[in-house]
């Protein structure tokens, strides 16, 4: 599966390099020339150096060949406008936008995005729920609610105490996109430890929803 990211900033690269640790074949558009570099030496992958709301940085992005765009920028009228132009011009079947202002959510989804995100929307809904460590908490639907993104806080004695991400047998179609401990939102890798505590919030089908609860709310029996 072939995925091109717009935006080079901290989302676009974690995501970026968490797509190519799944086998997922990625290919990033930057504006900045030196970010440029710096994202093709670190992820090996080739980098397109322009706007991705123009029709050239698409094509030589190999846009055509996409089966997934997703725009991550910091600037929600990028995102929205290079959004529709890969899907009314260049047909890709799945768009995928940032939004950076959750005020704009409702907009970017009416002009024809598959599927929109805000950060700040999921933290916010994390903060504002009563997390109850023994549940998965249900953040956001995504595609008519055959995906969802979701949230777990490790239990006390949890099985996954200091063990690295890319250890974890995750299921398919499923990806940790962030952690937040102790207030302090992280961007994980495949490296990034994990402590009882941690609230993981994790993008997934939702036909495995139950196989991500039995996971990151697993107890040690010692």
């Amino acid at each position: 599966m072939k995925v091109v990211i717009m935006g080079g900033g901290k989302l676009g690269y974690y995501l970026s390099q968490n797509l190519l640790d799944k086998g997922y074949k990625v290919s990033l558009i930057e504006k900045d020339k030196s970010r440029c570099t710096k994202l093709a030496n670190e992820l090996g992958i080739e980098v397109t150096c322009g706007d991705g709301t123009e029709i050239k940085p698409l094509t030589d992005a190999d846009i055509f060949k996409a089966d997934c765009f997703i725009a991550v920028t910091g600037r929600d009228q990028d995102n929205l406008v290079a959004s529709q132009l890969v899907k009314k011009r260049f047909m890709v079947g799945k768009v995928i936008a940032r939004a950076n202002n959750p005020r704009n959510l409702e907009a970017i989804k009416e002009l024809g995005v598959d599927d929109v995100v805000s950060s700040t929307e999921i933290i916010t809904s994390m903060i504002e729920q009563e997390i109850d460590s023994t549940e998965l908490q249900l953040l956001v639907s995504l595609n008519k609610g055959k995906a969802s993104i979701c949230s777990m806080t490790l239990p006390l004695n949890s099985y996954l105490e200091g063990k690295a991400i890319k250890t974890i047998n995750m299921p398919e179609s499923s990806l940790i996109v962030s952690i937040l401990r102790n207030e302090k939102l992280i961007i994980p890798q495949g490296d990034t430890v994990l402590f009882s505590g941690d609230n993981v919030v994790a993008i997934c089908n939702s036909s495995a929803q139950n196989k991500i609860k039995e996971i990151f709310l697993k107890v040690r029996e010692d």
